[in-house]
C-alpha cells in the first residue's frame, strides 16, 4: 500500500478524478481517498513516481508519505 499526501482535494469530484486517473493506468488498483486527512492510499503495481505524476496531471499537489 502506497500513501500520498494530496493537497487541493475538496469534494467527491476530486475523489473521482484521482481514483479514475490511477485506475486508467491500472484497472485493478485499489484507491482510497481520505479528504479530511488529505491522503490517498493506493494498492497497485504502479511505481509511486508514476502514481504521483498521474495525480499531479489532475491538478493536485502530491507527495509520497
Amino acid at each position: 500500500m502506497q500513501v500520498f499526501n494530496v493537497q487541493g482535494m475538496t469534494c467527491g469530484h476530486c475523489v473521482k478524478a484521482v481514483t479514475n486517473a490511477v485506475q486508467r493506468e491500472d484497472a485493478t488498483a485499489q484507491v482510497t481517498v481520505d479528504l479530511a486527512q488529505k491522503q490517498v492510499s493506493v494498492k497497485s503495481e504502479l511505481p509511486s513516481e508514476q502514481i504521483l505524476e498521474l495525480i499531479r496531471d489532475e491538478g493536485y499537489e502530491a507527495r509520497a508519505i
